[in-house]
């Protein structure tokens, strides 16, 4: 049976199991994560940030649980402006204050680099879409443009397998075991990319991340919450915004994308038909969101 393994071939891989050809020897390390900065917010928590671009607009990106600014960069590769993409609490070097931390928390992480950085519009993925409803529930009117990729949670805690993903990394992440991070992190990518030199290079760059700084325990409760307690607290927004879902993703329902473009008054809802677009529709993506944020 062919399947994943770790660490990875010292040629770069990929390889797999059993008999048959290994397939393209072309993996390569992941490239050098540019240099960040800690900022200090209003509300004493140090936030690791990352400023790239030139002029207005300015976009502030928000990451998933788990995540972080590697991650997020990619989405703005079209982005006219200053883009503004940082760490919330507990990951990476952003600090990690006493928790049990909740969605308001997050909010008001994303609001303080909105603020700091002069941000007119905003990203949030996954966890990073929930800490921007939030932020949006009180206050409709502070962008003005906004898009939500692969909403996880609106007014419902998330299921038990979020739950269980979360456990499993934080877990995993605690030992310090570069093979039990591997086996939680390879469950990002879809099947296909798992041993592709793609992959390796995925798998590398969040390795480093992630055994570097760890993640709070902070994170913990978080799927055990939701952003609003009703979704009517977003009919303020006025602000054209992009909601993109995906059928058949377990831990981002197209129910809750769907929800949240049907809770904001200005939403276009764009829906893909199966799991794993960041691999198998990145073009159309990054297309999708640019020409929405630069029109």
């Amino acid at each position: 049976m062919r399947g994943f393994r770790w660490p990875p071939p010292p040629d770069g891989g990929p390889r797999t199991w059993g008999p048959g050809p290994g397939g393209p020897r072309t993996g390569r390390p992941a490239l050098p994560e540019p240099e960040t900065e800690l900022v200090t917010t209003p509300h004493g928590v140090r936030l690791e940030r990352l400023v790239t671009g030139t002029g207005d607009p300015v976009t502030v990106f928000a990451h998933g649980l788990g995540n972080g600014i590697a991650v997020t960069r990619p989405f703005g590769s079209g982005v006219t402006g200053r883009k503004v993409f940082f760490q919330f609490r507990g990951h990476g070097r952003s600090d990690a204050p006493d928790g049990p931390w909740n969605y308001l928390d997050l909010a008001r992480d994303l609001r303080a680099i909105a603020d700091l950085g002069g941000a007119s519009r905003a990203f949030g993925a996954s966890l990073g879409a929930g800490a921007l409803c939030r932020l949006l529930a009180e206050s409709p009117e502070r962008f003005e443009k906004l898009v939500f990729f692969l909403p996880a949670v609106l007014a419902q805690p998330r299921g038990p397998v979020a739950r269980e993903r979360v456990t499993d990394l934080l877990e995993a992440v605690e030992t310090g075991d570069a093979s039990a991070v591997a086996d939680v992190v390879s469950l990002e990518l879809p099947t296909a990319v798992r041993n592709t030199p793609a992959g390796w290079s995925y798998l590398r760059q969040r390795l480093d991340q992630l055994l570097r700084d760890g993640l709070a325990d902070g994170l913990a409760t978080l799927p055990d919450q939701a952003p609003l307690r009703d979704a009517t607290a977003l009919s303020a927004v006025t602000a054209p915004a992009l909601v993109i879902g995906c059928a058949g993703d377990d831990l981002h329902p197209v129910e809750v994308a769907e929800e949240l473009a049907a809770a904001l008054p200005q939403a276009t809802l764009h829906v893909y038909d199966r799991p794993g677009v960041l691999w198998t529709e990145r073009a159309d993506l990054r297309e999708r969101i640019s020409s929405f944020l630069n029109e």
